[in-house]
């Protein structure tokens, strides 16, 4: 299976290269696009199939063994993210060929977004650190692309901040990378993890520090959120979905990775720090989604909340917790997504993004009003949908663990989601539009839309009602990395 391993960084590369040659052809650059998505997907579901037998998909590059070569090693962890990625990215193409808020036509859009699948999947699949890094920047700079293609001011604005803070990211990354380099000669996490126990504990902090610091910008975690709900309010609706599904899921991989494979052991003080860095994610996420109006803007707050349960799941630094963490990323990246996208088809059916401006969505789509409340239920946690599953199994652990301060702050926040969620019930569906001649709009190119957001929605369901097989693989990928 050495060449399953590269399949995730070789199938979006292909597809970016071949989707930027057919720019002059829209039509053939979206079904080279559709077509790559698909075989993407295919390999990651042979990736989940192979490592579900318990045999890491392995291969390593440039004649040289392990850990002195470039080496690709797909896990149970890795496997699971990689499949996230394939499918999100294939639900957002089919939502692309819809008009509801797609955004900027531009011929490069495509290859860029293949791009930060590219730069993904070479994330999830690297056994290595500085691979690691330059598969962040393949990401990043494809995002930046992304960002900036319409050319408008807000979208520039938004390059910018989205670029600051994550430069930053990137020279505390490549610093970290360099002093780990020069501390155990290697890089390799394999050997890296070998060779960490033999170094003063002082050294082990310094250089578990410098890697979680650059990976917590780049996963908008408190207190470097602001890029994220400064910038991704005005992208695409297909490409933001992309985006929240899997831009900080790739930093919050890289933190599960990090201190449950790499730094395994690190000092106590570590985990407890994280702990409260992932809460003060959830509480200033929350606070922030009560305090706009702009429906991306509230999700995009609350992208940042959730991932602090995420992070407080990791900073339990057990078996369990590990399992909680993947479990809650897929629910996340399933159900984020999907809101975004049904904010999308409200846009078109409406006219706008503030919710002071529509209402009267109930009384003439009563279907998208099921669908945005049985999303917005799974987000806040709500039983029995997969959000509960989630939350249930960071909270267990948090009260096996005695950590009673991190418990009460997991279940406020859930509470305070709520206020968000029905703030948006009320304002778009049950509220009358504020101008009384409103009348909806005549859409023909909605279809491709709702069979994306209603696709999404049966696959939550569906794990929602069966949560054991992925509960169960959760818990089995969580054994192959190194608990503490």
């Amino acid at each position: 299976m050495t060449w399953l391993a590269a399949t995730p960084v070789l199938v979006p590369m292909v597809t970016m290269v071949a989707t930027a040659l057919a720019y002059k052809n829209p039509r053939l650059q979206a079904a080279i696009s559709l077509l790559g998505a698909l075989a993407f997907l295919v390999c990651a579901l042979a990736l989940v199939a192979v490592a579900h037998q318990d045999q890491a998909a392995q291969t390593v590059f440039g004649d040289w063994g392990a850990p002195y070569g470039i080496e690709f090693a797909i896990d149970r962890l890795s496997a699971a993210m990689v499949l996230m990625a394939a499918f999100m990215g294939t639900v957002c193409l089919i939502f692309m060929l819809s008009d509801a808020d797609t955004g900027s036509r531009h011929p490069m859009v495509l290859p860029l977004l293949h791009g930060v699948l590219c730069g993904a999947g070479g994330a999830f699949a690297t056994a290595d650190l500085f691979n690691l890094y330059v598969w962040f920047e393949v990401m990043l700079v494809a995002a930046m692309g992304l960002f900036a293609l319409g050319g408008r001011v807000d979208q520039l604005d938004a390059t910018f901040k989205y670029y600051v803070l994550n430069i930053f990211g990137t020279l505390f990354f490549l610093i970290a990378v360099a002093m780990v380099y020069a501390a155990t000669g290697h890089l390799n996490y394999t050997a890296v993890a070998q060779a960490i126990p033999y170094l003063s504990t002082g050294m082990m902090t310094l250089l578990a520090v410098g890697l979680l610091l650059s990976f917590l910008i780049k996963s908008a975690a408190f207190p470097v959120f602001a890029w994220l709900p400064a910038s991704y309010h005005t992208l695409p609706a297909p490409v933001l979905a992309l985006f929240a599904a899997v831009l900080t899921k790739v930093g919050v991989y890289a933190v599960l990775r990090t201190l449950g494979d790499i730094f395994v052991g690190a000092p106590d003080f570590i985990y407890v720090v994280l702990g409260w860095i992932a809460v003060g994610s959830m509480v200033f996420g929350v606070i922030g989604a009560a305090y706009h109006w702009d429906m991306r803007r509230i999700l995009a707050f609350h992208s940042v909340s959730q991932i602090g349960y995420i992070l407080l799941a990791v900073a339990l630094a057990s078996q369990a917790g590990h399992a909680a963490a993947l479990f809650y990323i897929l629910h996340h990246s399933i159900v984020k997504a999907n809101l975004f996208l049904i904010a999308a088809i409200i846009w078109r059916l409406s006219g706008d993004y503030d919710l002071r401006r529509i209402g009267g969505l109930y009384k003439t789509q009563p279907l998208l009003a099921v669908l945005f409340f049985i999303m917005a239920m799974s987000l806040v946690g709500i039983p029995p949908f997969t959000g509960f599953w989630a939350k249930v199994m960071v909270v267990q652990e948090t009260i096996a663990q005695g950590q009673i301060a991190w418990t009460f702050f997991a279940l406020l926040v859930g509470m305070l989601t709520l206020y968000s969620m029905a703030k948006i019930w009320m304002e778009a569906f049950w509220k009358p539009h504020p101008n009384p001649a409103w009348r909806p709009p005549k859409v023909t190119q909605l279809g491709p839309a709702w069979i994306a957001s209603l696709g999404l929605a049966v696959l939550m369901l569906v794990i929602s009602l069966y949560p054991q097989p992925l509960i169960e693989y959760a818990q089995a990928a969580a054994k192959t990395l190194g608990a503490p």
